[in-house]
C-alpha cells in the first residue's frame, strides 16, 4: 500500500471571503484550546442543522489571529461557512473574513498535532521570500475530522 506523507504545501493561494457562523471559543491559555476545540467542533456538528444557507456542511472551519489585534477578535472561531448572514442561532456568533493571500499546507492526522505541523508551514513561507501577516486570520479549513484521522488545510496569511 502506498504510504501518503501527512504533510504537502501546496503554495500561495488567494482565498475568497468567507461569511462564518459557529462558536467562539476564549481559553486563558494555549491548552485549554486543545480541550476546548474539539468539544466545540462536536456540539456544532451536532447543531449545524440550526445554521441557514451552508456553503459546503462537511467543512469546518477554525479561524483565529495569531497576533493579539483587539479583544473582539481574541480567540479561536470554530464555524461554519455560510452564503449570507441570517437568523443566527441563540449562542453561536458570526465572523467575516475578508478576501487574502495564504501559504497553504495540507494536512492528514491528528488534530493534537497541527500546532507543530505550523512550523512547517512558516519555514517554507521564511524559504520562499513571504512575510506572514499574523494580525490577519489563519484559517483551518477540514475537509474530514474524526476521532482518529482530520484532514485539512493550514491557510497562514502571507504578504
Amino acid at each position: 500500500m502506498e504510504k501518503v506523507d501527512p504533510i504537502t504545501i501546496s503554495g500561495v493561494t488567494e482565498i475568497r471571503k468567507k461569511k462564518l457562523v459557529g462558536f467562539r471559543v476564549v481559553c486563558e491559555d494555549m491548552a485549554g484550546y486543545g480541550q476546548v476545540i474539539p468539544k466545540a467542533s462536536m456540539v456544532l456538528d451536532r447543531r449545524k442543522g440550526e445554521i441557514k444557507n451552508l456553503v459546503e456542511p462537511v467543512k469546518l472551519i477554525g479561524a483565529f489571529k495569531a497576533a493579539e489585534t483587539c479583544e473582539e477578535d481574541d480567540g479561536y472561531w470554530v464555524c461554519y461557512e455560510v452564503e449570507s448572514f441570517e437568523d443566527i442561532p441563540d449562542g453561536m456568533a458570526s465572523l467575516t473574513v475578508p478576501e487574502e493571500t495564504y501559504a497553504v499546507l495540507h494536512f492528514r492526522g491528528h488534530a493534537s498535532e497541527i500546532y507543530s505541523v505550523y512550523e512547517h508551514l512558516h519555514q517554507w513561507i521564511e524559504e520562499n521570500g513571504y512575510n506572514r501577516s499574523p494580525e490577519k486570520w489563519t484559517l483551518e479549513i477540514y475537509s474530514k475530522w474524526t476521532e482518529t484521522e482530520d484532514r485539512l488545510d493550514l491557510c497562514d496569511p502571507i504578504h
